[in-house]
């Protein structure tokens, strides 16, 4: 399959995304990488933005799209069987909820989803289950639109902050290409 493998700027997911970016790579699929304005400008304690770019790169063996002129071709002319967005902050799925496009990462899902083609969503932000929970529930009443199953990350120390479980990402991608959201999408 040829899969879009966008990225937002939730740092501290940036590891585990990049080991399921890999076994996407080693089941042979065809990768196109994406990220967002903060994702590939930003040094942060996880790391420079430079290397996180040569790492993603060096995974998909291709360049990655960093403008939202690169990405809207992603619909009509570069048609891909399966967007993900891993991770996914909740300012992107606010943008997505409202159909804001301003970001590499928005024009990519808005010019994929307008051939209804699955896009996947893998969720890591501080408030999903606060200012971003009407965006989730907005969001999964989209045609064509599949969450990662999910977990609180620090119910005591981050009450409303949710983090998907990127080891489900093999099985979200099967199912979101089977269209069917993988169950359950909250986890203990």
């Amino acid at each position: 399959m040829k899969i879009g493998f966008a990225m937002c700027g939730s740092f501290c997911t940036f590891a585990p995304a990049f080991e399921q970016l890999s076994i996407l790579r080693d089941a042979e699929h065809e990768l196109v990488p994406i990220m967002s304005f903060n994702a590939s400008s930003i040094d942060t304690r996880f790391g420079k933005a430079a290397e996180h770019l040569a790492h993603i790169e060096a995974i998909c063996e291709r360049k990655v799209i960093r403008t939202i002129e690169d990405a809207e071709p992603l619909g009509p002319k570069e048609k891909l069987d399966l967007l993900i967005i891993c991770p996914c902050t909740g300012n992107t799925l606010a943008k997505l909820a409202a159909g804001i496009t301003d970001t590499p990462v928005t024009m990519a899902a808005k010019a994929h989803l307008r051939g209804d083609r699955p896009l996947l969503i893998a969720l890591a932000t501080n408030d999903g289950l606060s200012a971003n929970l009407s965006n989730l529930n907005a969001m999964q009443k989209r045609k064509s639109v599949y969450f990662l199953p999910m977990r609180q990350d620090d119910p005591q120390k981050k009450p409303h902050s949710l983090v998907s479980d990127f080891e489900k990402l093999p099985e979200a991608v099967a199912a979101a290409i089977r269209r069917e959201q993988l169950r359950p999408l909250f986890l203990e």
